[in-house]
């Protein structure tokens, strides 16, 4: 089972995230914003974040930024789930670091799929 820290400011967004990775059998965590999941990874150490972009104070990108330069917490792979599906958001999100770029809206099976492949390409897939 992985540890997983979803960050979104969308309460039903955060909420269908939530049920879908702990369906998978992943333990859940939250914040609602890029500050708080920034400060909620150095805390809990996740094996994987889920990171909206748009959002206050500090948005995905910088948040993403933030986490990969920050050595307790680079390590940590980041998948960004938005809406913003132009290629240069995709590009500009791979560059800042993610390992993965899910647009919203998704099925169940692409969001399982991206994080199987996270966790495959990172080696050290926690077990469920």
């Amino acid at each position: 089972m992985a540890r997983i820290l979803i960050v979104d400011d969308s309460p039903s967004q955060l909420l269908g995230i939530q049920r879908i990775v702990e369906k998978l059998g992943h333990e859940t965590f939250t914040a609602t914003d890029g500050a708080a999941g920034v400060e909620a990874a150095k805390s809990v150490l996740p094996d994987l974040v889920l990171m909206d972009v748009v959002m206050p104070n500090l948005n995905g990108f910088q948040a993403t930024r933030t986490l990969k330069r920050e050595a307790s917490t680079a390590h940590i792979p980041v998948v960004l789930v938005t809406t913003k599906d132009q290629d240069t958001d995709r590009l500009w999100g791979m560059r800042q670091g993610a390992k993965a770029y899910i647009t919203k809206p998704f099925s169940e099976d692409e969001l399982s799929e991206v994080i199987a492949r996270v966790f495959e390409g990172s080696g050290d897939a926690p077990q469920a």
